[in-house]
C-alpha cells in the first residue's frame, strides 16, 4: 500500500509540473531572412480570461524593429490547462 501511495504522489507531482508547447510556422515571404527577431505575447487563464493579450504580427515586428518580415511563427504553451501563453515570433530585417 505504501508503494502505491508513493507512486500516486509522484504521478501527481509529475502532472503538476508538466506542460505542452507547440510552435508552428504561419507565413514566409520572399524577403531574405534577417538577423532581427521580434516577439509579442500574452497569457490567458483557464482558456477563458485573456486580458490585454496582443500577440499580433504587427506588434511583434514593431518590438523587433522589423520593417521587412521574412517568417512568422506561432508558439502556444499550456500549463495544465490553467495558464496558456500565445506568442507570435517574427524574423526579418
Amino acid at each position: 500500500m505504501k508503494k502505491i501511495t508513493q507512486f500516486l504522489g509522484l504521478a501527481v507531482v509529475a502532472a503538476m509540473i508538466s506542460s505542452c508547447s507547440i510552435t508552428v510556422p504561419v507565413a514566409a515571404t520572399s524577403n531574405p531572412v534577417g538577423g532581427k527577431v521580434g516577439k509579442a505575447s500574452g497569457n490567458c487563464y483557464l482558456n477563458l480570461v485573456c486580458v490585454n493579450v496582443d500577440a499580433s504580427i504587427m506588434t511583434a515586428a514593431k518590438n523587433g524593429g522589423i520593417s521587412k518580415i521574412s517568417t512568422v511563427d506561432y508558439k502556444y504553451d499550456d500549463l495544465l490547462g490553467i495558464i496558456q501563453t500565445h506568442e507570435c515570433i517574427v524574423t526579418g530585417e
